[in-house]
């Protein structure tokens, strides 16, 4: 049975659709940011400030650099799915989800043999000190003999997502993130089974997320139904995914690379400085998490809209998600700033880890805002299929610049203060790269030249 829309995104009002579409992925990023919280929490309180910096820091890094590459990845197969529905093209829907899903099993497979043995070398490389390198060999081994599971999910969400259905996924994680809490609690504070126990609940609770999300796809009737028995690839529908996920993917890495030399640079600083980094990673993920709510929902929406050209709908999106993010940054980030204090205390009582954490704090989260540009303006760039010059602009105003800092400008002063200006310095330069990108329109009418629509097809409402 074919449903074309079912979540209004080529039709009804733009503000209203983009928020049903967007706050089951806000809760669902919540509850996923929430579950890899647990572990700090749980630990920091019950184990040590070591452990904390063992489940995060250097950890938290190494595994967001190939979780992150391939949730670029995958949104190359939510960008051709989202078109394809869009265009009411069923047939291609069906040979994408296929496709999307054996890549998933295909990455899971290396990504788990190259984790287990490399992610130790990984992690001397970064200068971990050796009072934390024992408790994140174990941590991070455990999560790479289970990483298929945030794959097949993180996939399987993309696909739902694609088609207009943010709201099962964040169900999923709900019940994925209660697991972990549970699980969590029971080996770590009960069993007392330390950083193990809390990467054994990370594990089992990304299992099920994964579990559901393949039930969700086997039993649905609509044309993006998972058939088990026609899991493979379909070449040319591979090549569309690689060609538009493997820069988004890569733009990730970039990020990741640039993020693990800020992360030396840190552990350079000691422990405290450490656990500070670590705690206020998971405050600051709770801004991400908004944003890139609104950067998946703006995705969505171009591809589909791109697929059905509908090429005015296409721009009155992204005006509706730069002014909603703006709002939204404001209001988070002051609220933020008041917090600190009690948000700090949540993982941890050392005093000087809190006076660390809010010192990076205080000097990050009013420069949010800055960021937003690269976030909305590329997601909807990509959203037509245009992935390799977003890529390039990150990698020159992020990544480059930002180990460019750490190398010319951080040996001179060497504190947190001077690694962490180098986010906002760098957001600020990519986000003007973007906004001139975007605003010249040159990436619009190659994109429409080789979809081959017609050029009344421009005027469309």
């Amino acid at each position: 049975m074919w449903r074309r829309n079912s979540q209004g995104i080529t039709e009804n009002p733009i503000w209203k659709q983009i928020l049903i579409f967007f706050f089951p992925i806000l809760l669902g990023t919540f509850f996923q940011q929430l579950y890899n919280t647990v572990d700090a929490v749980v630990v920091g309180r019950f184990v040590g400030k070591e452990a904390l910096a063992a489940v995060g820091g250097s950890t938290g890094t190494v595994t967001q650099l190939l979780i992150g590459f391939f949730t670029g990845l995958s949104a190359g197969a939510t960008v051709v799915i989202s078109q394809s529905f869009g265009a009411e093209k069923q047939e291609e829907v069906f040979k994408a989800v296929h496709t999307a899903m054996a890549l998933s099993l295909t990455v899971g497979i290396f990504f788990t043999a190259a984790g287990l043995l490399f992610s130790p070398m990984a992690l001397r490389a970064m200068a971990t000190p050796e009072s934390v390198m024992g408790g994140a060999v174990t941590y991070i081994r455990v999560y790479f003999a289970g990483i298929l599971f945030p794959l097949i999910y993180n996939m399987g969400a993309g696909i739902l997502r694609a088609v207009g259905d943010s709201r099962r996924p964040l169900y999923f994680l709900m019940v994925c993130c209660g697991a972990n809490i549970v699980l969590d609690i029971v080996f770590v504070a009960v069993l007392k089974m330390g950083i193990l126990g809390a990467a054994l609940a990370t594990l089992l609770s990304q299992a099920a997320s994964a579990c559901l999300t393949l039930i969700a796809l086997v039993r649905t009737n609509q044309c993006y139904q998972l058939d088990l028995r026609s899991l493979g690839f379909t070449v040319p529908v591979l090549k569309n995914i690689v060609w538009i996920g493997l820069p988004t993917g890569l733009q990730s890495v970039m990020y990741s690379v640039s993020n693990i030399i800020i992360q030396a640079g840190v552990n350079s600083l000691g422990t405290d400085v450490i656990a500070a980094w670590t705690a206020y990673g998971k405050i600051d993920g709770l801004y991400w998490m908004i944003l890139s709510a609104f950067g998946v929902s703006v995705t969505t929406f171009v591809g589909q809209n791109f697929g059905a050209h509908n090429y005015k709908r296409m721009r009155e999106t992204v005006r509706a998600c730069l002014w909603m993010s703006v709002i939204g940054t404001v209001i988070f980030s002051g609220a933020l700033y008041a917090a600190a204090p009690v948000v700090f205390r949540i993982f941890t009582s050392d005093a000087n880890v809190i006076s660390v954490g809010m010192g990076i704090l205080h000097l990050l989260a009013p420069c949010y805002i800055t960021y937003i540009a690269i976030e909305i303006l590329g997601g909807a760039v990509r959203g037509t299929g245009d992935a390799v010059i977003p890529m390039i602009m990150t990698c020159v105003g992020v990544c480059v610049l930002r180990v460019l800092w750490i190398v010319l400008v951080v040996p001179y002063s060497k504190n947190i203060e001077t690694i962490a200006l180098s986010y906002p310095i760098t957001w600020s330069v990519t986000s003007i790269l973007f906004i001139i990108y975007y605003r010249q329109g040159g990436w619009l009418k190659r994109r429409i030249a080789i979809a081959g629509a017609p050029p009344e097809e421009l005027l469309k409402e």
